[in-house]
């Protein structure tokens, strides 16, 4: 009787599973811990990766914690499953009806020169200066030769990873991101900050990310950074950095009526938003189009994007460029798609959507 009350249990257990909600493979509880580990470091008795023979503290199917996540996420450009942050031929986030989801791609760590600027044909800037340089043996990535810890922090580059910053196990937080604790991995290193309040745009959708269908960050990424970076965009010593993580105020006016060099003070605030330059505000969703209020704030993901870009240090944009259509030029890397096609050739520094100090616009400010 006992035996039978066990199989039925058992049964409704499964059915319960079949019926009921089906997850991700990490969101909501992970579909099956053999997608990332093995028990014996060995498939019918054949090392899984012959890198590592030995096996690794995290019996992990590949050499490192990074190479699993690519072993899904690093598919092809040409494949219709899972969300790719490792392409081979990378769509920009900001091209209309492109597939990027906004975080920007690693593959520009392979690049040899990412320098657009006026030195950029003899002095090229290497791919690792693209932005978050994780550890990827599959893929010829080293750590940051230059940035051996984080800079304002000392999170150490040669532990950087997927699951420094995603919790691989699934978690309720916005795409996963670590929350306050200790993280995964073979590094012991602890957050003191939670994870950002944001919605992101669907990751298995083919419509990309728009100016109408755009991650909405709510508050908290900037807190969220100086988990590794520190309070990095604030007074220190006799220098003065971009203030992060604060209201923008007047500056907010600005951003609502710049739309482009050539149009520096005709834009609508009601469709002044541009998902290339993302702003936090509580009340923001994944399809608001207005522009930022005085107490809508500045963060970490203004300016930068959190994988990589064809720019240095991650920019949204070129900063070492000083107008837009140069960026690919020199370097011959994808270059960024401009927010504001009408001002073609002329438009200068997307700086200028909160600043308004480009040439024709200089002393004008609206």
């Amino acid at each position: 009787m006992r035996r039978a009350l066990l199989v039925s249990l058992v049964c409704l257990s499964v059915g319960l599973l079949m019926t009921g909600t089906v997850y991700a493979f990490h969101e909501s509880g992970v579909a099956r811990c053999s997608g990332c580990h093995t028990m014996h470091n060995s498939q019918n008795g054949v090392p899984i990766d012959t890198a590592h023979v030995g096996g690794n503290p995290g019996l992990l199917i590949r050499n490192n914690s990074t190479d699993v996540c690519l072993s899904c996420h690093a598919q092809t450009a040409t494949s219709s499953s899972g969300y790719k942050v490792w392409s081979l031929n990378p769509l920009q986030p900001m091209i209309a009806g492109g597939t990027g989801h906004g975080a920007g791609d690693f593959v520009f760590q392979q690049e040899d020169n990412i320098n657009d600027g006026s030195s950029g044909a003899t002095s090229p800037i290497p791919g690792y200066k693209s932005g978050h340089t994780v550890v990827a043996p599959s893929k010829g990535v080293v750590a940051d030769p230059t940035l051996t810890i984080g800079p304002g922090g000392n999170f150490p580059s040669s532990q950087l990873g997927c699951i420094s910053c995603h919790d691989p196990h699934g978690s309720e937080a916005f795409r996963m991101l670590n929350g306050v604790g200790e993280i995964s991995g073979q590094y012991s290193y602890t957050f003191t900050n939670g994870a950002p309040e944001a919605d992101g745009i669907s990751l298995s959708s083919t419509v990309g990310e728009s100016n109408s269908n755009h991650t909405a960050y709510k508050s908290g990424m900037s807190e969220w950074c100086a988990n590794c970076h520190g309070d990095y965009h604030a007074y220190q010593g006799s220098d003065y950095y971009h203030p992060s993580g604060v209201p923008m105020g007047s500056e907010s006016v600005h951003y609502q009526y710049y739309n482009g060099t050539t149009q520096y003070e005709t834009g609508d605030p009601a469709t002044s938003y541009v998902a290339a330059i993302a702003f936090e505000d509580p009340d923001m969703t994944i399809s608001t189009t207005s522009g930022p209020g005085n107490s809508s704030k500045v963060s970490c993901v203004t300016c930068h994007r959190a994988h990589a870009t064809s720019a240095p240090d991650a920019g949204r944009w070129d900063f070492n460029v000083q107008f837009l259509a140069l960026d690919g030029v020199a370097s011959g890397s994808l270059p960024i798609a401009n927010p504001w096609p009408a001002s073609g050739a002329e438009q200068r520094s997307a700086c200028n959507k909160c600043h308004v100090k480009d040439m024709h616009s200089e002393g004008a400010n609206p």
